[in-house]
């Protein structure tokens, strides 16, 4: 095993980089990948960080030696606060346990028999704008974004109309998600205990997600012979309710059924509601690419409501989303400590290291990516492609670990960016300030204020 030590400062931090890292760590790892190279180590807390951005590398962690490397990281114990043991963040056994239990719902069939919910929900949403686009307001993107996914996941999922909730509860999510983004940012300083404002603002909205939860396991436990109107009976909780391991023949608890409602709730819909928001900024300032998508809707659907059948010949549309997930990827850091000594790149990670990849990084890495901050949706065609290593894109991580959720959001995008672009050109408000949040996702920070034009 080779003892050379990664590159990176010496001794303690600089205030400047501390500071850096509290307004923009996105910013910040792409800055250091460029000045240290492809595996580094940071002199950040009681332990130093490596961080690995070469797709080999990363490979290395997430595929090839993923055993080797376990969610008990700072970042997934406290999403552990929100979602308790659920697939995002459960380890060893337990994950492996819960994984087999809830692959059959994400099956591609099963996924694509979600199209007529996801199109409706589109629906409801682009006749809600109509006034707006009458008034010439400019509608907040972002926020519909979240609207219309929660609005998805709350039907297609567990088949449950959030309606007039889905508002609260994408406010509850957010706030949940920026307590945990600022106890990251103190290193834990702040107990979630201590009754500061942010805390008990933190534990007012886990309550209104917790509720949502309860009363959707409680109410299928009191009628599961009547479930309700759209296919209930294989819905996401349906099946994990009537689940046994193969082994053991055991079900899960109520416990174990709240712990991935609440995965995939926040999951489910905050990471492809940001990808999306992104998707119309980026198209906004992109014409042609625009022109070309509005071309392709029009061919494809030919004025008819899209379905799931149609996204095969929406081709165009999937490379957008690809491209908007490469550029603005809701995962951005992807945390994990290494169990035993490992070698990356020809240096020694040392067994109990925290080690970073960080897929905003390899995805603007220009050695894989010509002009790699341009919009270039192209640059997913299959001519292009070829030759890339595999993690030089890794939005929904990869290997055993892989988002169980990346088919079911790569069909909802299809269908939404389908739906909107039939109807509506989206362009940026004047004047309004575009900047990135690098919470638990990287989300618009001010928002997106859009003008909706009719295209017909």
């Amino acid at each position: 095993m080779p003892h050379r030590i990664p590159p990176g400062p010496h001794g303690r931090p600089p205030i400047e980089d501390l500071r850096a890292l509290q307004i923009g760590p996105h910013a910040f790892l792409q800055r250091a990948a460029a000045q240290y190279g492809d595996v580094l180590r940071y002199p950040l807390g009681p332990l130093p960080v490596y961080m690995v951005s070469h797709p080999h590398g990363v490979k290395q962690i997430l595929q090839d030696n993923a055993r080797n490397y376990s969610k008990d990281t700072f970042q997934y114990n406290l999403l552990g606060t929100i979602t308790g043991n659920g697939l995002l963040t459960s380890d060893g056994d337990l994950w492996r346990r819960q994984r087999r239990l809830t692959q059959p719902a994400f099956h591609r069939q099963r996924i694509v028999g979600f199209g007529a919910l996801m199109t409706d929900a589109a629906q409801t949403m682009l006749a809600r704008w109509a006034t707006y686009a009458v008034a010439g307001r400019p509608i907040d993107i972002a926020a519909e974004m979240m609207h219309v996914a929660l609005q998805i996941v709350g039907k297609a999922l567990f088949s449950v109309e959030i309606g007039d909730q889905a508002d609260a509860l994408a406010r509850a999510t957010l706030t949940v998600l920026d307590q945990i983004v600022f106890r990251a940012k103190t290193l834990g300083m702040i107990p979630a205990w201590l009754p500061t404002p942010g805390n008990l603002r933190a534990r007012r909205a886990l309550g209104v997600l917790e509720r949502a939860v309860w009363e959707t396991i409680r109410g299928r436990r009191s009628a599961p012979a009547s479930p309700p109107a759209g296919g209930a009976a294989g819905d996401l909780l349906a099946m994990l309710m009537n689940a046994r391991d193969d082994e053991t023949g055991q079900g899960m608890s109520d416990q174990q059924l709240r712990d991935e409602l609440m995965t995939m709730l926040i999951a489910g819909h905050e990471t492809v509601a940001s990808a999306l928001a992104w998707t119309w900024y980026l198209l906004s300032a992109a014409p042609e690419a625009e022109a070309r998508l509005h071309a392709e809707v029009d061919r494809v659907l030919g004025g008819r409501i899209p379905t799931a059948q149609d996204l095969p010949e929406l081709s165009y549309a999937a490379l957008i989303f690809d491209e908007a997930l490469r550029l603005y990827p809701p995962a951005w850091i992807i945390t994990r400590k290494a169990l035993a000594d490992d070698e990356i790149g020809g240096y020694r990670i040392p067994a109990g290291a925290l080690v970073v990849a960080s897929p905003y990084v390899t995805q603007r890495d220009a050695r894989f990516w010509e002009n790699p901050d341009a919009f270039d949706p192209q640059r997913f065609s299959a001519e292009r492609s070829q030759g890339r290593p595999r993690f030089a894109y890794y939005p929904f991580g990869g290997g055993p670990r892989l988002c169980i959720g990346a088919g079911f959001a790569a069909v909802e995008a299809g269908l939404i960016i389908a739906a909107v672009a039939q109807r509506y050109s989206l362009r940026l408000a004047s004047g309004h300030p575009v900047g990135v949040e690098p919470s638990v996702t990287l989300r618009p920070k001010h928002g997106l204020l859009m003008t909706l034009a009719p295209r017909n």
